[in-house]
């Protein structure tokens, strides 16, 4: 058994402030991408930022450490399966995400999203036979109460066909979870690796497909503010944060944190878009944040 690490106070305040940061920072994104829509296609969007994000990492990658091993030397099999994972999430999941934004508020498509975690807990029963406990059905059940209240309250921010694009969205990340949890636990490939080819290989081809059925994009100033943001900071910026904090955090303490998520965009689309809320739909909003976290609570110390 390996030794158990003391970290600092400081070391770890540290990396609670960037796994707050960056859940600020994605809390923007469906806002961001919301008012960039107004001039700009949604995969023109989705594979610019992913593109122009992966680039940057692959500019960093001579800081992984000697240790690290080059891309060249990475078995073919890796290569297919990051390949899979950025055309998985970065292109289907986050295109599917950015088109239903056409059908329903930033707002409304954040918190759909925060339902990731709780579809990898029902596909980790069938891909990893990892079985649910008790618990974890109390939150599950605590989060669909939170849906019902949320929806039930202020139906006129439900659209089918969004719904359905967010649903596509939610099985891309799932796929892109199991998958990259995998890799991650074998230990094939450094974190930076890890992001950067994903996002190369998903957000290129995004971006042609783009070019062919949106055509040459005309942004507006507005876009050419939000685009670059959304490579720099929301992509590239905010998942080495995402990274770092993990060195010194428990993946449930960071993903505790990532559940206000939804709440941050809430806030971020009220001043930006004008996007309102209702009193009911706030505490729906809180409720399935309570269920996600007991959920993720009772996976890890079960």
């Amino acid at each position: 058994m390996l030794p158990t690490v003391s970290v600092s106070h400081t070391t770890r305040l540290w990396a609670i402030v960037e796994a707050v940061a960056a859940t600020l920072i994605w809390s923007s994104s469906f806002v961001l991408v919301k008012m960039a829509l107004d001039s700009v296609g949604p995969l023109t969007v989705t594979g610019l930022r992913y593109a122009l994000g992966g680039l940057l990492l692959i500019l960093l990658m001579p800081l992984r450490g000697r240790t690290a091993l080059p891309i060249t030397k990475l078995p073919r099999r890796l290569w297919l399966q990051l390949g899979v994972m950025g055309l998985t999430v970065y292109a289907l999941g986050n295109g599917a995400f950015n088109l239903s934004l056409n059908f329903m508020p930033a707002t409304t498509v954040s918190f759909l999203a925060a339902f990731t975690p709780m579809f990898i807990m029902i596909a980790a029963i069938f891909y990893l036979q990892e079985i649910p406990t008790r618990g974890q059905g109390v939150g599950l059940l605590t989060a669909l109460s939170g849906s019902v209240l949320f929806f039930g309250t202020g139906s006129g921010t439900l659209s089918w066909l969004g719904l359905g694009l967010a649903l596509v969205g939610l099985a891309s990340f799932t796929h892109f979870g199991i998958a990259g949890r995998t890799i991650a636990r074998d230990r094939r490939t450094d974190t930076i690796t890890l992001t950067a080819l994903p996002l190369i290989l998903g957000g290129f081809p995004v971006l042609v497909l783009a070019l062919a059925v949106e055509g040459m994009p005309r942004p507006d100033s507005t876009a050419l503010i939000i685009i670059p943001v959304l490579a720099v900071v929301n992509t590239a910026v905010a998942y080495m944060m995402y990274n770092h904090a993990l060195q010194q955090l428990t993946a449930l303490e960071v993903n505790v944190i990532f559940n206000l998520s939804p709440l941050g965009t809430a806030v971020i689309a009220w001043f930006l878009l004008g996007e309102w809320l209702l009193f009911s739909q706030i505490i729906g909003m809180v409720i399935v944040i309570i269920g996600v976290t007991v959920v993720q609570w009772q996976r890890r110390s079960a």
